[in-house]
Parts: C-alpha cells; structure tokens; sequence
C-alpha cells in the first residue's frame, strides 16, 4: 500500500513539474477560440481598470448580478471568459454553462488568457 502511494505522488509530482514547466500551447489555443467569440474578464471592476485584455467586457463572476448580467447576452454566442488565476474563470465557465452557454472557453489567468487570444493588456483611462 505505501508503494501504491508513493508511487502515487511521484507520477502525480513529475506530471505537475512537466505541465509545470511546459510551455504555453498558444496556437491550439488560438485555433480553439473564435475570431468573433466575447472576451469576457469576471474579476472585479477594480481588477479590471488595472489592467484587462483589449476589447473584453467585465461581469464579475463574484457580483450579486452576475446571473443576470450574463442572461443579457446570447446563449448560443461564442466566449472566453479570464480573471487573475484561472480559479474564478473556471467558475464563470461552469456557471454560464449552467445557464445554457454553449461555447464558453475558460482560458484561465490573464496572462495565459492573452496568450490564447492575442490580444494585449490595457488599462482603463
């Protein structure tokens, strides 16, 4: 049994440092996401003037609204959806899928957001 677990954390340890270390895959990335999909950063407003990706809409995912928010746009739309760390990205794409989203792209943390899209970082005026 201490066999099976440690060779348990050894793969799960060598798999983390290989996808650790590996670099980014930006053009499968790239050719996943649509020209004309919405980008959409789910951090909060504060976030978001910071520094965001050029052309993204901001719906915090963390807001009391953000059902409604999402509700205005059109289900059948194509979408990425980004914040800090990946963490609240994975929850807007979960939520929105819940919702009836059909093409929701959770592209993670920004900087990997802007690796897959292209697009740069901007702040807000």
């Amino acid at each position: 049994m201490k066999n099976l677990v440690a060779a348990l954390v050894l793969a799960g340890a060598a798999l983390f440092g290989l996808t650790a270390c590996s670099a980014p895959a930006a053009p499968a990335a790239q050719s996943s996401i649509s020209a004309d999909a919405v980008v959409i950063d789910v951090r909060t407003p504060g976030e978001y003037a910071a520094g965001h990706l050029e052309g993204a809409m901001n719906i915090d995912v963390q807001a009391s609204d953000f059902d409604s928010q999402v509700s205005a746009l059109p289900a059948d739309g194509d979408y990425v959806v980004y914040c800090k760390s990946g963490n609240r990205s994975a929850a807007a794409a979960a939520r929105l899928a819940e919702l009836g989203f059909t093409s929701v792209t959770d592209a993670g943390g920004m900087s990997a957001a802007a690796v897959s899209t292209g697009l740069p970082v901007v702040t807000t005026p």
